[in-house]
């Protein structure tokens, strides 16, 4: 039988308090405990990026996190990019560019996004070249990603809108 553990933790700005299993890795304290399904288990060795989530800004990997280790701490995952319905600028600039392919890739890569553009508002080629190397597509749609980042930083993404 694994030891419980209480984890108290704010997840998409709603506070927390859970007993999990000590073992349980992030990715499904999330998806299974909490209903948050957009975050996706693929690898499973952290290798694809289509489980990143942001712990207090900093893009993980949720499927390589054990739960214990966001004790405390804020997590944002795809659901919570989005801020009273209103998308990111992120989430527009996909939408805008025709991002989604076969989907699977889509959350981790909005994820990513999100952080490189609250790092550096208006990256450069070389800069997004890099983010996109954190992440897998199966599709290879990697020229549409590089051309939503490129947008969402030019701030060309649905202009007029908050964000």
């Amino acid at each position: 039988m694994s030891e419980t553990i209480t984890l108290s933790l704010t997840v998409n700005g709603r506070g927390h308090v859970l007993d999990v299993p000590a073992n349980t890795v992030l990715v499904d304290l999330l998806r299974e405990r909490l209903q948050l399904r957009g975050t996706k288990p693929a690898c499973d060795q952290g290798a694809c990026g289509a489980c990143t989530v942001l712990i207090d800004g900093v893009p993980t990997t949720s499927c390589l996190t054990f739960a214990f280790v966001v004790d405390g701490r804020s997590i944002v995952t795809v659901e919570g990019v989005a801020v009273d319905g209103l998308l990111d600028r992120v989430q527009r600039a996909f939408h805008e560019c025709g991002v989604p392919q076969c989907g699977f890739c889509t959350p981790g890569m909005v994820m990513l996004g999100k952080a490189l553009l609250d790092r550096e508002p208006q990256p450069d080629a070389a800069q997004v070249e890099r983010w996109l190397n954190a992440n897998i597509c199966r599709c290879s749609g990697y020229q549409v990603f590089r051309r939503a980042f490129g947008a969402a930083g030019a701030g060309t993404a649905g202009a007029g809108d908050p964000g």
